[in-house]
């Protein structure tokens, strides 16, 4: 029986010209094109090149360099789109809404009324007590001190890995 086939990523397909696009910014690193199931006229992703499935994988660089793009194609969509206001969203994960695992970053132009909702205060949420967000404060704290983790962020950060060191 031959192997089962990898399966195909649609915006990898598109870097690599095998569909339709409608192109708005490349660099070595980086594209951005129009969103096919746009929220408003001027959706754009800014994609990477290179694949990454999600924000857990993509080096630090790649990801801060994705984020630059977006802060300049930001204000010239909303510009040509004549949005009174702008979403920029990663969606990193099933559970946070990805539907395409190939790391990319929304530049959404927003007009009041259009529908579309990230509801933050979240509704479906209560006000913990103080003493709740302190302690999930205090684990981030600590989790963020912590020597090992510290040094994978550094890792990822600069894309180095000291020789010896386990994973």
């Amino acid at each position: 029986m031959p192997p089962a086939s990898a399966p195909t990523c649609p915006f990898c397909d598109l870097i690599q010209g095998a569909g339709e696009v409608s192109m708005c910014y490349e660099d070595a690193d980086v594209v951005a094109f129009m969103d096919v199931q746009p929220v408003n006229a001027g959706h754009v992703l800014v994609v990477p090149r290179e694949h990454f499935a999600g924000l857990d994988d993509i080096p630090h660089s790649l990801a801060m360099h994705l984020f630059e793009v977006a802060m300049e194609l930001a204000p010239v969509a909303k510009q040509v789109a004549h949005s009174d206001g702008m979403n920029v969203v990663v969606n990193s994960g099933a559970a946070a809404g990805q539907d395409v695992f190939h790391y990319h970053v929304h530049v959404i132009p927003r007009r009041a009324g259009d529908g579309f909702d990230i509801p933050l205060p979240f509704a479906g949420s209560e006000m913990p007590d103080r003493t709740v967000l302190d302690v999930h404060a205090a684990r981030i704290i600590a989790a963020f001190r912590d020597p090992v983790a510290s040094r994978k962020r550094t890792e990822r950060r600069t894309g180095e890995r000291r020789t010896g060191d386990p994973e």
